[in-house]
């Protein structure tokens, strides 16, 4: 008996053992941005010399306008009230990152591309009033990029069927009652803009 019960002890341990070892946790999925950067150098002297003061104006309004549900801006304006308006120099690194964003970035694929630190640094910056307008002065001549992020709150009616009534005659009628929503979006703007002449005021649409 007692032959048997150790049998039946290591008989137990065995499958035990063969079970855990059989286990397969499965990994949390990760939702992984792939961030991509420019590879050409990024000349910071170039950049701070371009920002020198200068005796040019850069005028402009920040707007954008609501997207259709195929994706095209429509409607009247949206003014970018109280948003930030950065004023980055144009360079070969600044050319070299649009370029790559264009062809590369892919939202849908959590894939972006960025600016480095380095660069991200050099650029002016002016805030909007309520009326989307901005000012950038004392500026060279020279080309730049302007660019700003405008949120805003998209609002709208839909029909949400509530029921179905019949009649004493076979007929029926759909019941239907009218649903608020909001949806919350992000616009980038952005612009590219060229002050040619000393005392020149260029004026820009950025949206």
């Amino acid at each position: 008996m007692k032959l048997k019960k150790h049998i039946v002890v290591i008989l137990y341990a065995l499958s035990s053992t063969a079970v855990v070892s059989a286990q397969y946790k499965e990994p949390e999925k990760k939702d992984k941005i792939v961030a991509l950067y420019p590879q050409v150098a990024f000349d910071s002297l170039q950049a701070k010399q371009k920002l020198a003061k200068g005796t040019s104006t850069i005028k402009g309004v920040a707007f954008t306008k609501a997207k259709s549900k195929w994706g095209l801006k429509v409607g009247q304006r949206i003014y970018a009230n109280q948003i930030k308006v950065s004023l980055f120099p144009v360079t070969a690194y600044l050319e070299s990152w649009y370029a790559l964003r264009k062809d590369k970035e892919s939202p849908k694929k959590r894939r972006y591309v960025y600016l480095s630190k380095e660069a991200h640094k050099y650029r002016l910056e002016a805030i909007t009033n309520s009326d989307g307008e901005f000012t950038f002065p004392t500026v060279k001549p020279g080309k730049y990029f302007l660019q700003g992020f405008l949120g805003y709150t998209h609002n709208g009616t839909y029909n949400e069927y509530t029921g179905t009534g019949y009649n004493n005659y076979g007929g029926q009628t759909d019941y239907y009652q009218q649903k608020s929503f909001s949806v919350d979006h992000e616009d980038r703007i952005e612009a590219f803009v060229e002050v040619k002449e000393d005392g020149e005021i260029v004026k820009v649409n950025l949206h």
